[in-house]
């Protein structure tokens, strides 16, 4: 076992893996990782599962057979993804087990419902019911539409992972949302205990959308900010985070079994190759947190991460006077994050048209 990874997860950071393939799970690789890399969860998203069908071998015979009894692509998808979450569930069953809080496997509602309330609860409803196994997480994005859906299907007893949240406001609003759903299902008489979520707090794209407009600026002080307004923002949100779970709102339903919707920190492969390769990793270890990593991190922590003790707790303060500074060099903090959100939900319906796209060339080859 890697002992960067196992310090990591000493330090109480559950390390999960961001990618999944029929491939990872058939061959063992998946059950490999959890046994040496400290791998307690699984994320995935459209675009992964586009890379894997696209170079799966193991999905041509489920294929052909769909095509064969006149499924759709979006049947096809939905078939295939499930099942690949469906078995990584039971892969990761005995961490669940052993944990409770991790061992779970995400999948995400269709992106192009990211505007759509009433259409989001459905598909997730529809994914939960499919997937069948109480370590799975369906994944909403964070919208001004996704809020009130999160509210719903956490009523209804659904776990979830809340995707795509950039800003301290909107997680905010993530949490309260988070909150009512418990007190729904409380009131629908749900054992709060079997209800689980993280907010994945999206990293590495804050510095790249807020760099580039730092170089813009081009002042000495405006390049002295680039690279740390995405670690500044995790520290926020984690401030936040401390404020609602002291809350006597939360306290009363932590009372009757609740557990904390737990900060995930998301998007941590670093894209700017002058920075710490573990910069997002390394920065933002603090307990109870979870961090999800492309295997190209997750490596290079086992290779040569450092846990420097808690680098979150109590610097609330000090990341606020790093978006005072980026404010007054000019960076529009509220157009910054309204860009993010725009930008990563049309990223995410594009991978679903790419999804589509892959699994319908699939699906020509399997009729041939």
């Amino acid at each position: 076992m890697s002992e960067r990874l196992k310090a990591l997860a000493e330090a109480g950071v559950s390390i999960w893996l961001d990618d999944l393939s029929r491939e990872r799970i058939e061959t063992g690789n998946l059950a490999a990782l959890v046994a040496e890399k400290s791998v307690v969860g699984v994320t995935t998203n459209p675009t992964i599962f586009a890379g894997a069908i696209a170079n799966g071998e193991r999905y041509d015979d489920q294929v052909r057979t769909l095509v064969a009894e006149g499924a759709t692509a979006d049947a096809v998808i939905f078939a295939l993804t499930t099942d690949d979450v469906r078995n990584a569930c039971d892969v990761l069953a005995p961490v669940a087990a052993s944990t409770a809080d991790d061992g779970r496997v995400s999948i995400e509602v269709e992106p192009t419902l990211a505007n759509d309330t009433t259409a989001t609860v459905a598909s997730a409803a529809a994914l939960w019911s499919a997937v069948d196994r109480p370590n799975a997480l369906i994944k909403i994005p964070a919208t001004l539409e996704g809020l009130p859906a999160i509210t719903e299907v956490i009523g209804a007893g659904i776990s979830v992972n809340v995707t795509l949240i950039f800003s301290t406001e909107r997680y905010r609003a993530v949490m309260d949302a988070y909150v009512a759903g418990l007190e729904k299902a409380q009131t629908a008489g749900i054992d709060l205990s079997t209800i689980r979520s993280v907010a994945s707090f999206f990293v590495s794209r804050v510095d790249t959308e807020i760099d580039a407009r730092l170089d813009k600026i081009g002042t000495d002080e405006a390049l002295a900010l680039r690279g740390r307004a995405a670690v500044a923002n995790a520290r926020l949100a984690y401030a936040a985070f401390e404020e609602v779970i002291a809350s006597d709102r939360w306290q009363a339903l932590a009372a009757a079994g609740a557990n904390a919707q737990r900060p995930l920190w998301a998007s941590t492969g670093v894209k700017n190759p002058d920075y710490s390769d573990t910069l997002y990793v390394t920065d933002l270890v603090v307990a109870d947190t979870v961090n999800t990593m492309p295997e190209k991190t997750l490596l290079a922590f086992a290779d040569h991460g450092e846990v420097t003790g808690d680098e979150v707790t109590g610097k609330g303060a000090e990341a606020q006077a790093v978006f005072d500074q980026l404010a007054a060099a000019g960076i529009d903090l509220d157009d910054v994050f309204t860009v993010l959100e725009t930008e990563g939900v049309d990223k995410f319906k594009v991978s679903w048209s790419e999804l589509i796209e892959t699994v319908e060339a699939q699906m020509a080859k399997a009729g041939a």
